[in-house]
């Protein structure tokens, strides 16, 4: 009887048919290690979820050419689906920098390389706003590549505890790392309706933003509390009641959408973060550098734009990207969030 191996301890179940809890869903939380499960909702054009489907991955590629001996920097780690395709081109001996300013998710995707074959002698994983790219190359030396994907991950938005997602209750936070800056509810809470109305404007192109940003201010003057997702959701639909009764569910959630969005780039200061990215990029490079830049919204890829189109006219940029390169069709239609990217690329003189 000493001799018999110890049972393994068995797996813990759902409670019900499925969990309420997040922090329950074991499919979820470890995708990685149920590929059926996984396979299954790819084949149905979705994103399985706590697991994130990169965007581009071959148009990327193309763009950067990357070759064995290179040192490269992916700007925005998120899973690790370019990286682990770019590490792949790099060996043998090359190495790849690679930063996220996610504490929650970056060292999950830093145990997911290193399990697949990628320690830190090959990638050297930070966590930092790519805003201080100057870190790495001023160590690193000047860089064959660099990429930046712009997009939220999809394990953001699947975990309701960070609140990106209008369409689970959470706590309306939006912030990349939780632990810096402050929140969404707290932003809602300290603004008045004038700055709000052109926070939903500019960040977004909300059209309804006078009425949001009216029925948000007068909610809190009232003493009302804003401080979860489906709080301000409900205030969204309250507020665009006036719209045609056979239109007005779409475009209640188009709206939820873009006000979630605005608000998730003011908590993070994303666009101030990814001007100062634009600046310092050119001396990240080598002479004959490539960098791509994967963009999902208007207010993101204007700046690109504006940025590769001046630096190529002062010579600083020998080649830019003449159009955005758009995900094909097949890939669209099996990966409905990659209908809004839009790729540019650059190249140093």
């Amino acid at each position: 009887m000493d001799d018999q191996e110890p049972q393994k301890p068995r797996r813990v179940r759902y409670k019900g048919t499925h969990p309420k809890s997040f922090k329950e869903k074991y499919k979820e939380l470890q995708p990685e290690q149920y590929a059926d499960d996984v396979e299954k909702v790819k084949q149905q054009g979705k994103t399985p979820a706590g697991m994130h489907r990169s965007i581009c991955v071959n148009e990327i590629l193309e763009i950067l050419k990357i070759v064995p001996g290179q040192i490269g920097l992916d700007a925005t780690l998120g899973y690790g689906g370019h990286s682990l395709e770019m590490l792949k081109c790099l060996v043998p001996g090359g190495k790849l920098y690679a930063i996220d300013a996610d504490p929650i998710e970056l060292p999950k995707t830093r145990e997911r390389l290193a399990a697949l074959g990628y320690g830190p002698e090959i990638v050297d994983i930070r966590i930092m706003n790519f805003s201080g790219i100057e870190r790495i190359y001023l160590e690193s030396g000047p860089l064959n590549f660099v990429l930046a994907d712009l997009g939220v991950s999809s394990m953001q938005i699947d975990n309701p505890e960070r609140g990106f997602s209008f369409k689970i209750e959470g706590p309306l936070d939006l912030r990349l790392n939780p632990k810096s800056g402050k929140s969404a509810a707290a932003l809602l809470k300290s603004i008045t309706e004038e700055e709000l109305e052109e926070l939903f404007a500019v960040n977004s192109d909300e059209p309804y933003s006078e009425q949001i940003a009216e029925a948000v201010v007068n909610r809190i003057k009232r003493g009302m509390k804003i401080e979860t997702t489906t709080q301000l959701q409900e205030i969204i639909k309250e507020s665009l009641g006036f719209i045609l009764h056979d239109k007005r569910k779409e475009e209640v959630k188009k709206s939820c959408q873009r006000c979630f969005q605005a608000l998730r780039i003011a908590v993070n200061d994303e666009f101030g973060a990814l001007d100062k990215f634009l600046e310092k990029l050119p001396d990240a490079l080598v002479s004959g550098g490539r960098v791509a830049i994967l963009s999902f919204h208007s207010g993101e890829d204007r700046r690109v734009k504006k940025s590769f189109q001046s630096l190529f006219r002062e010579g600083i940029y020998s080649e830019v990207a003449p159009d955005p390169i758009r995900p094909s069709a097949e890939e669209c239609n099996t990966n409905p969030r990659a209908r809004s990217a839009k790729l540019r690329w650059a190249i140093k003189a």
